[in-house]
């Protein structure tokens, strides 16, 4: 039975997640600024309550991206100090399929085109496919404005890009069902990683790279003007 911890700070909430054999425990907080500070004690608890070490899991997982340059930075930076000091095999997921498999979780939906939140009126965003107990890509992760999401089929829409830009996704998405509820968590990245750490899909630490798709992480004060302009 395999013993995996799971991190994921790409959003503006920070989870960690314990998954033992088929049961997960899982804690979260919320807030950008304060990621560094509390996913690791988050994750301490977690295995305090369960009587474990870090030194007792298999593997540790986490949320590559894309998402937010920081928090993206942060998990990156906490996996490779456990992986390094631990020697421990890390498993990276795409926060979009990460979403995509909650709202399978939570809605039984099986084609799901996750959205998250990129700011500057931009998302990230993927769809996904889940057949035969696995997922396929049939859209690999982009960024793009809103209104530049392309569905193919009717899949189900999940992600806080729903709700940011509810105007501009409403041709591709208005007639679908919707969960903007639903974010990149550490649950998801434990449920996938599982599979993956069984088929020997792991990386060293040396090899964490983050998913970044984007180079430019803020714009101008004269592009925010235009952009305000352009909106208005």
């Amino acid at each position: 039975m395999s013993t995996i911890i799971a991190i994921d700070t790409s959003s503006d909430i920070a989870s960690v997640a314990l998954m033992r054999g088929e049961t997960i425990h899982s804690a979260s907080s919320e807030g950008f600024s304060t990621h560094s500070l509390t996913a690791l004690p988050m994750l301490q608890e977690l295995l305090k309550k369960e009587g474990l070490a870090i030194s007792d899991c298999d593997a540790v997982a986490f949320g590559c991206g894309p998402g937010s340059f920081t928090g993206l930075r942060t998990a990156c930076g906490i996996v490779q100090g456990l992986s390094f000091g631990l020697a421990m095999p890390v498993v990276p997921v795409v926060t979009l399929e990460a979403m995509a498999e909650a709202c399978r979780f939570q809605t039984g939906a099986s084609d799901v085109l996750a959205l998250l939140d990129a700011r500057m009126h931009e998302v990230y965003w993927a769809q996904y496919r889940y057949e035969n107990g696995e997922w396929t890509t049939v859209t690999e992760p982009r960024l793009t404005a809103a209104s530049g999401v392309a569905p193919k089929g009717n899949p189900v829409f999940c992600g806080n890009g729903l709700a940011a830009y509810a105007g501009e996704l409403e041709a591709v998405a208005g007639k679908s069902r919707q969960y903007p509820a639903i974010y990149p968590h550490a649950e998801a990245v434990a449920r996938l990683a599982k599979a993956r750490f069984a088929r020997g899909e792991t990386v060293s630490a040396s090899q964490i790279q983050p998913l970044y798709l984007r180079n430019k992480v803020a714009l101008k004060t004269a592009e925010r003007l235009a952009l305000k302009e352009k909106t208005a």
